[in-house]
């Protein structure tokens, strides 16, 4: 077998055949590594999503991994635990429109409570359910890069005041700021970073206990971030307007859970359920590189890197 794809949703598994040439022999699975259960890779060369746990056994057997998505912290976590050296891949470009839209998506439905306002639809009352328009608003950009350059070009285009906070000043006519003035400007901030060792639990709760009353916290980004139990907390105090996730803390935890339907003491895990019950919070099963012409785009590059590691011993678009 030439390659390995795990955790293949339905209509990315379709468009990935769809590219995929006769010569190149693959399998599929929607399953991470973890929850399918194997011992040994299938393939020298696989590639998976976000979820995955990469086994350190694995390291030795693994020519190259292909991860389908921008981040990968996760691959260089894997690379810090193994002594061979494999190959790395990532897709750094084919999502960026479609995750910006939905951190709007997310942004725009707690601005006007939509949660709220379909609990409402049942008595068809309109108590409660006053909402706020977007314009004038004030956002904060944390992580001004190929998605932050979407999420300007949307702010800019719904008539919003748009802030950045970013160490590389990538859009130099743009408004940049520091977090410490940022946050107590911003109405929604929309965390948009890479993952770091760095900045990992960037957004504490000393930091975002500073932020202007009722803002809206958005991240699209990576969970580790800011942890469930300071959004829970903050939440709770009446300090944050509303939430919207589509990535969380302890991810794989939680994924496997709710998908095995499974209880998981996991502090974490039991504290991004906790939110999900809150009627000013949005949560969402990281899912916002997920439209059509995205995954066409992640299909379509995702061949372009297997073949030309095929080709040549090395991916097109290697992780730093």
């Amino acid at each position: 077998m030439d390659v390995f794809f795990y955790e293949a949703f339905e209509e990315e598994e379709l468009e990935l055949r769809k590219y995929l040439p006769a010569k190149i022999k693959a399998e599929f699975t929607w399953k991470t590594i973890q929850e399918s259960r194997q011992n040994l890779p299938p393939s020298h060369l696989i590639s998976t999503r976000t979820q995955s746990i990469y086994p350190v056994e694995w390291g030795s057997k693994l020519s190259g991994i292909l991860s389908r998505s921008t981040g990968y912290d996760h691959l260089n976590e894997f690379r810090q635990t193994i002594t061979k050296k494999i190959e790395l891949g990532y897709l750094p470009l084919y999502c960026h429109r479609a995750v910006a839209e939905h951190a709007m998506m997310l942004w725009m439905a707690l601005l006007r409570k939509l949660p709220r306002q379909k609990q409402n639809f049942k008595t068809f009352l309109r108590d409660g359910i006053t909402g706020n328009e977007c314009e004038n608003k004030t956002l904060l950009i944390v992580g001004a890069g190929n998605i932050g350059c979407q999420l300007i070009k949307i702010g800019k285009g719904l008539g919003m005041k748009v802030l950045c906070v970013d160490i590389v000043k990538k859009y130099p006519e743009e408004e940049y700021i520091s977090i410490e003035e940022g946050i107590q400007q911003a109405d929604i901030i929309v965390c948009a970073m890479n993952l770091t060792e760095q900045n990992r639990n960037y957004f504490t709760y000393d930091l975002l206990k500073r932020a202007k009353k009722n803002v809206i916290f958005i991240n699209i980004s990576r969970g580790e971030f800011c942890t469930s139990k300071t959004l829970l907390k903050l939440i709770n105090e009446n300090c944050l307007g509303g939430i919207g996730l589509d990535v969380y803390n302890e991810e794989k935890e939680l994924a496997n859970s709710l998908r095995a339907k499974t209880k998981n003491e996991n502090l974490e895990v039991m504290a991004t359920l906790e939110l999900a019950e809150k009627q000013n919070v949005i949560l969402t099963p990281h899912n916002a590189f997920n439209t059509f012409e995205s995954v066409e785009r992640k299909s379509s590059q995702s061949i372009v890197q297997i073949m030309h590691y095929l080709d040549t011993g090395k991916f097109l678009w290697t992780v730093p």
